[in-house]
């Protein structure tokens, strides 16, 4: 019988998602989640299976305990204004905020579990605008995760021409 595990996996998780968040799939590397989560490269193996695997978990997670409940707080605002500031404001907060984007951009194209999970957070996100802007709300969606693109590549709006 092997050791009882000592790691909490939840930690662990967390700790993974704010690397990926930070650093992109690619950019973080095996050494990277060992050194951050002070897990052993087995033990890390035996829980999780693959890095791969530990970025699904830690993506999922991210939509449940993140994307998802603010999405359902958005969905309760009938007020246009207060349900796009809302938005924008939900996905600039918590450690993983910038993993629903780096998923899309870096992973989703070419693994097909990730782009389900983009989708979900994303659908999410537009159903959660539709009470307040209708139709309009896929585009709106658009313009939150714009706007949570440029402020994570540290771009302000241009001042305008005379």
């Amino acid at each position: 019988m092997g050791r009882p595990r000592t790691f909490d996996t939840d930690q662990a998780v967390g700790t993974a998602a704010t690397l990926f968040a930070a650093y992109g799939y690619e950019g973080t590397s095996v050494d990277d989640l060992v050194t951050a989560t002070g897990i052993h490269r087995g033990s890390l193996y035996k829980v999780f299976g693959s890095k791969r695997s530990l970025h699904l978990t830690a993506l999922r997670n991210h939509l449940d305990h993140e994307i998802h409940p603010a999405t359902a707080a958005i969905a309760t605002l009938t007020d246009p204004a207060q349900a796009l500031t809302t938005a924008i404001a939900s996905y600039d907060n918590g450690p993983a905020a910038g993993l629903l984007l780096l998923a899309a951009a870096e992973r989703a194209p070419h693994d097909p579990e990730v782009a389900a999970l983009v989708a979900e957070g994303i659908t999410a996100l537009e159903d959660a605008l539709r009470p307040s802007h209708g139709d309009a709300a896929p585009q709106l969606a658009s313009t939150v995760l714009g706007a949570r693109l440029r402020l994570r590549a540290h771009i302000t709006a241009s001042p305008k021409e005379h």
